[in-house]
């Protein structure tokens, strides 16, 4: 497992064995079932998820009691309610398994004392929240200037495997449309 950690990070930097012995001592390998939680909203974060496997939903949850899917995560992205977790503050979100799931956690502490340790590593996480970044930008981008059509086709192009992994009644939440709506766009 902890290979494939290290061939992710490689995909920024390169490692030494002794340097990815040491990045893996920093994270705590868990394993949840789907339905579970990672986080709750109103809750301390304790830790960013890098996903070995499984798939999550980012969720808000308004005060009329109603699901916004902020993204969904799965093998080889990190996920977080990132705000929480580096101001140290109660999450605005939840993080909810929709498959089994196998990640490995990273507290802020070891975040921390990790980019101390190992200043190339603040390199890798620079890049990581650079794409990240990117892509919520355009994701607002595309919620606030796309058709129905245009953004179940964006979404298809670049996520497919979501269509088989997904219910219809989360993906249609996740683009602001009625299930009966994404059921006409996909034919």
């Amino acid at each position: 497992m902890k290979e494939k950690l290290r061939r992710h990070i490689e995909e920024n930097i390169s490692l030494s064995d002794e340097e990815s012995r040491l990045i893996a001592s920093y994270f705590s390998f868990e394993e949840y079932k789907k339905k579970d939680l990672l986080i709750r909203q109103g809750e301390y974060v304790q830790d960013c998820y890098f996903i070995v496997s499984g798939l999550l939903k980012l969720i808000y949850q308004d005060e009329s009691g109603k699901e916004h899917i902020v993204s969904f995560a799965m093998e080889n992205w990190w996920e977080s309610d990132f705000s929480a977790y580096f101001t140290k503050s109660k999450a605005k979100m939840s993080l909810q398994c929709l498959e089994d799931t196998k990640v490995y956690a990273l507290s802020l502490e070891n975040y921390q004392k990790l980019i101390a340790k190992m200043p190339k590593m603040a390199y890798f996480f620079l890049e990581k929240s650079n794409s990240g970044n990117t892509a919520a930008q355009n994701r607002i981008i595309s919620l606030l200037t796309l058709d129905a059509q245009e953004k179940y086709q964006q979404l298809f192009e670049q996520n497919p495997s979501l269509f088989q992994r997904v219910p219809k009644r989360l993906l249609a939440s996740y683009l602001g449309v009625s299930r009966e709506t994404l059921s006409r766009l996909q034919h």
